[in-house]
């Protein structure tokens, strides 16, 4: 199997859960999700079927992350999101500032912690009840050495 084939577990809103492989590029064609499952046959699964497809290391460990949400701000660029799923279950993960990489059939999401197991998630638009922008976060600016202060900004409330 090609390297550009990525390890995916499926898991549908009613709990059931494909494992498989996709294609990163085009792994949804016309409202469906195609995975080459572990038997070797591919699968064409209904978006609205699916709840998440977790993008994963490894087969055998777990695949829903073992932490859901961040435990202090992020420090990573991006957006910090909040998802609410339409079964209430709740997670945040940063995705990227970029409206190109947006896509009609849903977001991918980077997990709170990226040691675990799962790497990205795949989130259809259609297993959530709302998606909540928490923070921007972006790079940190800092005035380069040697750089002249703006010497035409007026000092204020007594500042020298």
């Amino acid at each position: 199997m090609p390297s550009t084939h990525k390890k995916v577990v499926v898991r549908k809103i009613d709990r059931d859960t494909v494992n498989g492989h996709v294609a990163p590029a085009n792994f949804v064609r016309e409202g469906k999700l195609e995975i080459l499952n572990t038997a070797g046959n591919v699968v064409a699964i209904e978006l609205r079927e699916v709840k998440v497809v977790y993008f994963v290391r490894e087969f055998g460990e777990a695949e829903s992350p073992s932490r859901k949400t961040f435990t202090t701000r992020p420090r990573t660029e991006g957006l910090w999101v909040r998802l609410k799923f339409k079964d209430g279950d709740v997670l945040e993960g940063m995705m990227p500032n970029d409206l190109q990489q947006a896509s009609a059939e849903g977001y991918l999401i980077n997990p709170p912690d990226l040691r675990s197991n799962t790497q990205r998630m795949f989130v259809p638009r259609s297993a959530l009840e709302s998606l909540t922008v928490l923070a921007v976060i972006g790079a940190t600016r800092r005035r380069r050495r040697g750089m002249p202060s703006d010497t035409l900004q007026v000092p204020m409330f007594g500042e020298q």
